[in-house]
């Protein structure tokens, strides 16, 4: 393109230049054929007056010229007025049984400006019915250099010849610049695809760089240019430092997210053990065999023992469940009868469902999408328990948005501060007083995993609202 522009232009810069050239050309030629055809004629003049047999004054021009004015006409082909000082017309070469007006007087400006000349000469230039025309003003003097009359010559500017050259030079041009752009385009197209073809295949391994995966180098042809040879270079030694990089990320975050995670486990886990540990001391404090209630308190005791022993358990399978990847088992199945199914094990009564249609099919994992229901009508459960509100209430809709499944789960508890929107679905963060906060964090991982979306709009102290939003066929 920018070839094709280039020729373009340079064909338009020449064609101007070539239309001003033979602009100005012309008019250097027609203002050096008049200045010739009026020295021609003056020698012609002054020949006439230096062999007159009468006086060479101003009142005897018209009869010195009565006849020869016409002969000095044929033969410079132009036409010729002789005026006295005045500016009167004396002698005219255009033959006419009508009397010319049109030249009887020299105009005002015209006489002027011949007086004020410096060389006494005086060149009008005009435009009358489409035709351009140059005037020419001179005295004519006798053997004494004193003005007797004034010479007037009225040239036509014809430029049909010099037009048509122009006009054949433009076509030659236009042929010449046609076939010269022809040639542009076909060397520009050869020419790209030779400088691009290394770079298209640069900017596919680019495109298909992932941090996540093991990318492949590219292997450099004989005849690549030395720019190529030196990006291409510089891309393969991005990949090298981009893998090392990526290794040591992975095996920092693995690191970390152990780290976090044992941290994690090793509190939940202090928790029930304290209980435990307190219930065990008191026990061997208090034990006595003799004791009539010695079997009451040996079954508290083991109450106490089994309670924290199940938390514990709980314990381990929720952190079990976290780590575990929903399983993609697409399997199809009615949206509105599952959400329903999985509302079945509250008892609460202020849990309401709402659905557009009696039935929604899409592609989702069964237990996945109880799961990830369970999970939010709970967490709306323990957002009104920690309020308190005079009329609790939870909401559960599912709707279908073209090919995507909605499901919303709204509620009116405690919301959710500004300060801990970002943290939501963050492992481990609770509000909760109990719990491990890993609820949602376990309901993003399974939506992501189905391509979907998760979102909520909460408001501190009036309730919040989670949507999902996945597409019925993954």
């Amino acid at each position: 393109m920018s070839m094709f522009l280039l020729v373009i232009l340079a064909s338009i810069l020449i064609a101007v230049v070539t239309i001003f050239q033979y602009r100005e050309e012309a008019k250097d030629y027609h203002s050096d054929r008049l200045q010739r055809k009026e020295t021609s004629i003056r020698e012609n003049i002054d020949y006439m007056l230096k062999n007159t047999t009468y006086p060479v004054e101003t009142e005897y021009i018209a009869l010195i010229f009565k006849n020869k004015i016409y002969e000095i006409k044929d033969i410079h082909n132009l036409e010729i007025y002789l005026y006295d000082l005045d500016g009167q017309l004396l002698k005219s070469s255009k033959a006419s049984f009508i009397k010319d007006t049109s030249h009887q007087q020299i105009p005002r400006y015209a006489l002027q400006g011949l007086e004020n000349s410096p060389d006494k000469h005086f060149i009008e230039s005009f435009e009358e019915d489409g035709q351009k025309y140059q005037s020419s003003y001179s005295y004519i003097t006798d053997s004494y250099f004193k003005p007797i009359a004034i010479l007037n010559l009225p040239y036509i500017e014809d430029d049909d010849f010099i037009n048509k050259e122009l006009r054949e030079n433009l076509s030659r041009m236009a042929i010449a610049y046609f076939f010269m752009i022809l040639i542009a385009i076909v060397l520009a197209y050869f020419l790209s695809k030779y400088i691009t073809r290394s770079l298209k295949t640069v900017s596919d391994k680019i495109n298909e760089t992932r941090l996540n995966k093991r990318n492949l180098k590219i292997v450099l042809e004989e005849n690549t240019t030395q720019e190529i040879s030196n990006l291409v270079k510089a891309y393969n030694a991005m990949i090298d430092e981009l893998e090392n990089s990526a290794a040591q990320l992975a095996a920092s975050e693995r690191e970390a997210a152990w780290r976090e995670m044992a941290k994690q486990v090793a509190h939940e886990i202090k928790n029930p053990l304290t209980p435990m540990r307190l219930t065990v001391q008191s026990f061997q404090r208090k034990f006595d065999p003799s004791d009539p209630n010695i079997h009451k308190k040996l079954n508290e005791y083991s109450d106490t023992l089994i309670q924290q022993i199940d938390t514990m358990s709980s314990i381990a399978s929720a952190f079990s469940t976290y780590a575990k990847m929903p399983a993609q088992q697409d399997e199809t199945l009615d949206v509105v009868k599952i959400t329903k199914l999985a509302l079945d094990i509250f008892n609460e009564d202020y849990i309401h469902f709402f659905s557009e249609a009696e039935e929604i099919v899409a592609k989702f994992d069964r237990t996945q999408l109880i799961r990830v229901i369970t999970n939010l009508v709970k967490n709306g459960i323990q957002a009104i328990e920690q309020k308190q509100p005079e009329i609790p209430r939870i909401n559960v809709r599912v709707f279908s948005n073209k090919d995507e499944v909605c499901i919303s789960v709204e509620d009116n508890g405690i919301g959710i501060s500004e300060k801990n929107k970002p943290l939501v679905f963050e492992p481990k963060f609770t509000t909760k007083s109990s719990g491990m906060g890993l609820g949602l964090a376990m309901v993003k991982k399974i939506v992501n995993t189905y391509k979907g979306e998760i979102s909520f709009e909460s408001k501190a102290g009036e309730g919040t609202t989670f949507q999902v939003v996945f597409p019925k066929h993954p």
